[in-house]
């Protein structure tokens, strides 16, 4: 009974969110449509239909001359004028009703405009009181902070870091991480962002992002909060199994705060990350508060887990600006052979060179690189000296398959390989007899723990390299960390036989900094002190959404923008459902976008479209002649035939591509 009981719950609760789209898309829809209607009985035009959705009418009723419909087809509506209709072109006109005083077509321009522009007022009028409600009752959103600055990435490369607060992205204010996302992706060139570090100190900056993916992207993630959070749906966990902090599993409960590390106060993600790192070697003092009262829980060490397997290291891929790196002259391209004339690849596994130059921490070092010689193919020898400062290794990590390793106290990212350079003696490899020598044809890490599978996405991860300038290793030896107990599938090139390994933790003094614990999202909640204020915000979200749509259409037209991120009325319904389960404020805020989206795209000036005919009836108004019956009847055939096959295409994109709603 109490399995029937939460079954039932939870259908009640879909239900409920899917009655909320239905009612929140039904009224961007209808109010549009109101406005049509509305101008149009004012202007003394018979309205023969006022329809929401389009195709056969599943239900519909009679009030005075007007049939009031509800169709098959939820993606839209129309309301049908004596004298306009879109849905039939050919009849656009007759005799009879260009005679008829209650025909939309007999009305003068002016009201005839009146009327086309009515629906796209209204929505403009209506998304504005959906955000101003919502402000009203309050939105939640992530702060403006970052996370964490992928490695090699363009906010890397210009120092940003965790912690640091945008305010301004080309002149525009940023009050949350999706105005830092939105900002970058629908830039042209460079953008100039403006904040302050952490520490207090504020930078500007000028950034080129990076085009290589569907949008444009500088390479920031937003930040967590202190608070521990539950993850999974049947599997509900605070922690990672197999991770020291499954042993304190007991100790940790969902919304537990962070509050301390070792006695050092915690005030921020960014902080917590740093002493982590700094402190990755030994075990940890966590102060968790709940309910008013702090208790300690203390964490052993994450040792470094491998198979036993060195691979080749790749030239630098990216240098930080002002680092000790950039000051003493390595660059992009450079190949770091040694360390104070120790072999880097012999001596030293590739893999920890962070961890080694993190030793050396205030004294100067002697790094040898391999150069490319201008204009020839022989490389040269360089001998740089540099300081590294104190910023502890493993505080970055691999995000991504293609993302390098970063030496944090120096400034440089660089790539591993697919080629083995060495086989640990007595490691997993060495026991299965993995080649020295080999070059890597793919790898699949798999969790074997059945929790971890249904709460991690990362708990199955294959990784093929197509050829030996695949940069994925170090992504690979990362992901051995994030899942504990994986086992490792190899093949390599020119090899029919398969390697299944189990890594073991490292019998070197190697650690990471993670400890195995989930952590909320940190979000804050935007809130109008009154209506007055609820009124100016949503003045004010609305200019920023126009922009934003215009961006957007200018980035599509110009090709700065993929096709591929467009969204049709399945990916719409599917967004709206997801955002309904965050709460009414913000389905809220969702319906006020897509109303002003609705507004703009039907003010587009294409036939079938209010944009449209607002062009045919500008025209009129300067010539003082409306266009030829056959000229709009073909505009409008046209006009149709585009916006059915948009219509198609982002239904393809919806199923095929972003994939089905689930």
């Amino acid at each position: 009974m109490e399995i029937l009981a939460f079954d039932l719950s939870v259908l009640a609760s879909k239900a409920l969110h899917i009655l909320y789209v239905a009612l929140g898309l039904g009224l961007v829809i209808f109010f549009h449509e109101l406005g049509h209607f509305a101008v149009a009985k004012w202007c003394g035009v018979f309205v023969e239909r006022f329809s929401i959705g389009f195709g056969p009418i599943l239900f519909s009723f009679k009030r005075g001359d007007t049939e009031y419909a509800l169709s098959l087809i939820p993606f839209g509506g129309y309301v049908k004028m004596l004298g306009q209709d879109d849905m039939d072109p050919s009849q656009l006109t007759t005799e009879e009703i260009a005679q008829d005083p209650r025909a939309y077509s007999s009305k003068n321009v002016p009201q005839r405009m009146g009327i086309i522009s009515a629906g796209v007022i209204m929505n403009v009028i209506t998304g504005m009181l959906f955000f101003g409600l919502a402000f009203r009752f309050g939105v939640e959103s992530s702060p403006a902070e970052v996370g964490h600055a992928v490695v090699g990435k363009p906010a890397w490369e210009k120092g940003i870091r965790s912690g640091d607060i945008f305010t301004r992205i080309n002149g525009r204010d940023t009050r949350s991480f999706q105005d830092i996302l939105r900002g970058t992706t629908l830039s042209r060139g460079d953008i100039e962002i403006e904040g302050y570090h952490a520490d207090g100190k504020t930078f500007k900056v000028i950034i080129e992002p990076d085009s290589s993916g569907l949008r444009r992207m500088i390479g920031v993630s937003d930040a967590r909060s202190l608070r521990i959070a539950e993850i999974g749906n049947d599997a509900k966990t605070t922690v990672v199994p197999g991770s020291p902090a499954e042993k304190v599993k007991d100790s940790l409960q969902d919304n537990d705060e962070i509050v301390s590390l070792n006695g050092d106060k915690i005030d921020s993600f960014a902080q917590l990350q740093t002493l982590l790192a700094r402190h990755r070697a030994s075990s940890i003092e966590l102060g968790i508060k709940r309910g008013g009262k702090v208790d300690s829980v203390t964490i052993g060490p994450a040792r470094f887990r491998e198979v036993g397997l060195w691979m080749d290291i790749e030239q630098i891929a990216a240098v930080q600006e002002n680092s000790p790196a950039s000051k003493a002259g390595l660059k992009v391209g450079d190949k770091i052979t040694s360390v104070n004339g120790v072999d880097v690849g012999k001596v030293i596994n590739p893999l920890h060179l962070a961890e080694h130059l993190e030793m050396f921490a205030g004294e100067e070092v002697e790094i040898r690189v391999k150069r490319t010689v201008v204009g020839s193919p022989k490389l040269e020898e360089v001998t740089v000296k540099l300081t590294p400062d104190d910023t502890p290794a493993w505080i970055d990590y691999p995000f991504s398959d293609g993302t390098p390793l970063g030496i944090p106290s120096i400034g440089v990212a660089y790539h591993l390989t697919s080629n083995v350079l060495k086989v640990v003696a007595d490691s997993p490899a060495a026991k299965a007899g993995v080649p020295e020598g080999s070059v890597l044809e793919s790898v699949v890490i798999e969790s074997q723990n059945e929790m971890l599978k249904k709460i991690s996405p990362v708990s199955s991860t294959e990784l093929k390299f197509v050829d030996t300038t695949k940069k994925s290793m170090a992504y690979a030896f990362w992901q051995l960390q994030e899942v504990p107990d994986a086992k490792v599938t190899l093949k390599f090139q020119g090899d029919d036989k398969t390697y299944t390994l189990e890594p073991v933790p490292t019998k070197e003094e190697w650690y990471i900094s993670q400890r195995g614990i989930f952590l909320q999202p940190q979000s804050q909640t935007l809130t109008a002190a009154s209506w007055g204020e609820a009124f100016r915000m949503g003045i004010h979200q609305t200019q920023n959404t126009g922009v934003d749509i215009y961006l957007t259409l200018r980035n599509l037209i110009s090709g700065h923008l993929s096709p591929q991120n467009l969204s049709g009325p399945v990916g719409i319904a599917k967004v709206a459902y997801a955002v309904s389960k965050q709460g009414i404020p913000q389905l809220l805020m969702f319906l006020g976008f897509l109303s002003i989206n609705l507004a703009i795209l039907n003010f587009l000036p294409i036939p079938v479209l209010d944009g449209g005919h607002m062009v045919f009836l500008i025209w009129e108004g300067v010539t003082r002649r409306k266009p030829s019956e056959k000229v709009l009847i073909a505009a409008s055939y046209v006009g149709m035939a585009f916006v059915l096959g948009l219509m198609v295409f982002v239904i393809y994109l919806d199923i095929f591509v972003h994939g089905s709603p689930g």
